[in-house]
Order: structure tokens, then sequence, then C-alpha cells
């Protein structure tokens, strides 16, 4: 898992041949915080099935308003360059794993 810039996402998110799991967070939100070592955990477990990047809206604007961030943290899975599913505020593991299954 690692933080990405705005201007990797492309190459990061839209080109990566494996499913990406895209965290929107800022550092001074509690829920993003206590988010973190769940996605350490699911990170650990996927079997390198597919990547998670975190982004950091207050870093990165453009990105937030281009795919509308209202709240955070939310995730969202990008496969083949395209969003598939997207969820806002805290999730359980169970759930984010739920999230990776096509």
């Amino acid at each position: 898992m690692e933080q990405i810039k705005q201007e990797e996402f492309q190459e990061k998110v839209l080109n990566n041949s494996k499913p990406v799991l895209v965290d929107f967070f800022a550092t001074w939100c509690g829920p993003c915080r206590m988010l973190g070592p769940i996605l350490e955990q699911v990170a650990e477990e996927n079997g390198g099935a597919f990547d998670i990047v975190k982004i950091d809206v207050d870093e990165a604007e453009d990105l937030s308003r281009e795919f509308g961030i209202m709240s955070i943290p939310t995730l969202m899975v990008f496969k083949d360059g395209k969003l598939v599913k997207r969820e806002s505020g805290l999730r359980p593991k169970n759930a984010i794993m739920d999230m990776m299954k096509f």
C-alpha cells in the first residue's frame, strides 16, 4: 500500500493491469486514521490480487473534485481503468474484501 500523488493517478490506477482500491483520505480525519490499519491488513491478506493506494484529498484537490469526493474516507475500486465501485465512510475489513470481489 502506498500513498500516491495526483500526477501518479493515471499510471498507478488507470493504467494498472490489476484492480486498484483507492482510499481518498486526509491526515486530520479520525475515521481515515482508523481505516489505515484495516487497509494494511487487507493489503497483507489479498495475495497480490489487487493494489491499494492512498490519496490525500488536501494534496490532490483537482482529483478529489473530479471524482466528487464530498466525505472521507471514500474508497473507490478501479478495474481496467474504470471506476466500478464506490463506498464512503469507515468500513470493516470484510466489507472492503467484499468490494474487491468481481
